[in-house]
């Protein structure tokens, strides 16, 4: 049986720099261009040059070297001449191997946001993929508002498609630009358009306001659609697009799919899916969705101990696909519901090696479940779980102790005569034999702390040198003054992996302090670092 080929469009860099808080520079997106290419996608958009700044300068030059580079703009504007429109000629002129024209496909939004006539946008859609054919470039037409069009006005919404495609474009895309639409209708307007236009120039762009953006995109693809476009971990505006990551491995690893059509991501680069979504969410100071399908760190986590035990048997028990497919890994949460099953397979991954008859695994479980009775939570601490399981196993050294700290958070007058906040910690320590005292002001009492505690610890200091702390969360887990707080610090070095640590106290300093030195103890601990 001859697998159909689907294509790949990667909108990240133009559709999900759209997405509040997410402001990529020219570094990032030549960065970010590399990963995709690498990936294997077909088309990398790049963004809209002459734009903005950032844009202009990207499309200075080719930016990939397999998928073909793409850049975004308007279809003529009505009433203009073709060699008139800036917009367009930017485009042209700009180095891409293609050009993606966004065109109204709605006849509401073209008389409305337009002001143009129904066939002055139809003459709009022709003449600019005449232009980009004619420039060398291969010309797309993303179809807004395809969706609603096509239920507001079925034969319009078919014109500006088939328009497209008589003109030459090799790909007429059909947006889901609201996010409204239902996976069924999806299906059967694809379906119904591919009467006019081939199924193998039509692709699928779907926004995710409804959760089910994947689910569109899969539908398309049923109904005859043979391109899908969509971001990085479903990044986008308002509620994001098609996330990629997820389509990719549903379309390589799920029979239904992988069995009747290919695409251009191979399943050994499959396996690196994981890290390029994390290093992605790196790139834009996003902390990674742990639950997200595949690549998040709960994706293959079990936590019931029934769940645990059986997986121990079969690991498909409670799994769909093999996390190593996409380059992640089982995790058997160890918590309150935790049973013994929960432990042996966690100590396995950890590499801890324990009889499953000794008795300390009791111990061990006893010590968690009462931990997490005060406060603790050690399914997003693996760190300290860790460290925890170490110390009643007894293979947890003395790297140093902590005779005091001390903190103090003082609000005066700076030299420009303006109210700041000073905060400045003390720190005694012992290690190796030698009392250490260190002094740091930082931005508040935890980086106070965090600098002074890692200012001098004497002959481990070189090996805590690229120690950085990337996330500090705080929860206060009962009302009132007297309330406990647990604290959690995600931390990493320069090898990329990070992990994190946990804190339980009445008072919010103590507990962000507990999970500092877990941090470093565990740094110590995995670089093989032996005591003094």
């Amino acid at each position: 049986m001859t697998r159909a080929r689907l294509t790949l469009f990667d909108t990240t860099l133009r559709d999900g720099a759209q997405t509040n808080g997410v402001d990529f520079s020219v570094e990032d997106k030549v960065l970010i261009a590399g990963l995709l290419d690498e990936l294997g996608l077909d088309y990398v958009e790049g963004g809209y040059p002459g734009a903005n700044p950032t844009d202009t300068r990207f499309f200075s030059e080719k930016r990939t070297e397999r998928a073909r580079f793409t850049a975004f703009g308007m279809t003529k504007r009505a009433g203009v001449s073709l060699s008139n429109d800036p917009g367009v000629n930017t485009l042209l002129a700009a180095q891409s191997d293609a050009v993606c024209f966004v065109a109204k496909s709605w006849d509401h939004q073209v008389k409305v946001a337009l002001g143009a006539t129904l066939e002055e946008n139809l003459e709009g859609i022709r003449q600019s993929v005449a232009a980009a054919i004619a420039a060398g470039k291969e010309a797309l037409v993303d179809c807004e508002h395809f969706f609603d069009g096509y239920k507001a006005n079925p034969d319009y919404a078919i014109a500006c498609a088939r328009t497209a495609y008589e003109a030459g474009a090799r790909w007429i895309v059909l947006c889901d630009t609201n996010g409204g639409s239902q996976p069924a209708e999806v299906e059967a307007i694809v379906r119904a358009v591919s009467v006019d236009v081939p199924g193998s120039h039509l692709g699928i762009h779907a926004h995710n306001d409804t959760e089910q953006a994947v689910a569109n995109s899969l539908a398309a693809v049923r109904g005859g659609a043979r391109q899908i476009q969509g971001t990085l971990n479903g990044i986008g505006e308002r509620c994001g697009n098609a996330n990629l990551t997820s389509i990719i491995p549903t379309l390589l690893l799920k029979p239904i799919y992988a069995q009747a059509y290919e695409i251009g991501v191979t399943l050994e680069a499959l396996k690196g899916l994981t890290a390029l979504s994390r290093r992605f969410d790196e790139i834009v100071n996003r902390a990674p969705n742990r639950q997200a399908p595949y690549v998040g760190a709960s994706a293959f986590a079990t936590k019931a101990g029934i769940h645990a035990s059986a997986i121990a048997k079969e690991t498909s028990s409670y799994e769909h696909v093999e996390p190593e497919s996409v380059g992640n890994h089982r995790r058997v949460l160890v918590s309150d519901q935790a049973g013994r099953s929960n432990l042996l397979a966690e100590l396995a991954r950890l590499g801890i090696p324990v009889d499953k008859s000794d008795r300390r695994l009791d111990m061990l479980l006893a010590e968690v479940k009462e931990r997490e009775a005060i406060g603790y939570s050690y399914e997003g601490a693996d760190a300290s779980f860790e460290l925890l399981a170490r110390r009643t196993l007894g293979n947890v050294p003395d790297f140093f102790t902590v005779e005091s700290f001390h903190v103090t958070v003082e609000r005066r007058l700076n030299a420009l005569g303006k109210m700041v906040s000073v905060s400045e910690a003390v720190v005694k320590l012992i290690v190796g034999g030698e009392r250490l005292l260190t002094v740091a002001e930082g931005n508040g009492p935890v980086n106070a702390l965090d600098r002074a505690l890692r200012k001098d610890l004497g002959v481990y200091q070189d090996v805590i040198a690229d120690l950085e702390l990337v996330d500090y969360k705080v929860r206060i887990l009962n009302g009132g003054t007297e309330a406990v707080t647990r604290v959690l610090i995600e931390s990493r070095d320069s090898s990329g992996d990070s992990w994190s640590t946990i804190g339980v106290s009445e008072n919010v300093v103590d507990a962000s302090f507990e999970a500092l030195i877990d941090s470093i103890v565990y740094t110590l601990i995995r670089k093989g670092v032996a005591p003094n």
